[in-house]
């Protein structure tokens, strides 16, 4: 018999990338450590991508076609069904924070990624 406290909930991390091997890398590592994962390599409807999956942590590029990393953010962080999933910057740019910051990130994570740091940061935010 199994204790349904002892179920762990599968949690679900959504990455926002145009670059293919980032996607299946960080898809490789979320997988390795429990995670469902979905990417997209473009913010078109953004809320609407998120809301059709409802994540627990979203990984989100600052380039991106169609919309900016920073502008998909806004929306996710305007959006009342959608502002509490944490989003963490992900980024080559040498001014991530300052980024993350003007999105209104919950955090962020400088590329090329130190594995160790990513998946902590990962397990920090989805609860792992």
């Amino acid at each position: 018999m199994t204790d349904k406290n002892s179920i762990k909930e599968t949690k679900k991390v959504f990455i926002f990338d145009d670059n293919l091997e980032i996607l299946e890398l960080c898809t490789e590592i979320l997988e390795d450590i429990g995670c469902e994962v979905k990417t997209s390599p473009s913010t078109n409807s953004v809320e609407q991508q998120v809301a059709d999956y409802m994540p627990h942590l979203i990984l989100m590029d600052n380039w991106l076609p169609d919309i900016s990393g920073i502008e998909a953010t806004r929306l996710l962080k305007s959006n009342d069904a959608l502002k509490n999933i944490p989003v963490l910057y992900f980024s080559a740019n040498s001014n991530i924070s300052a980024l993350a910051e003007q999105a209104g990130a919950d955090d962020y994570l400088a590329k090329p990624f130190d594995l160790d740091l990513f998946e902590t940061t990962v397990k920090k935010y989805t609860g792992i």
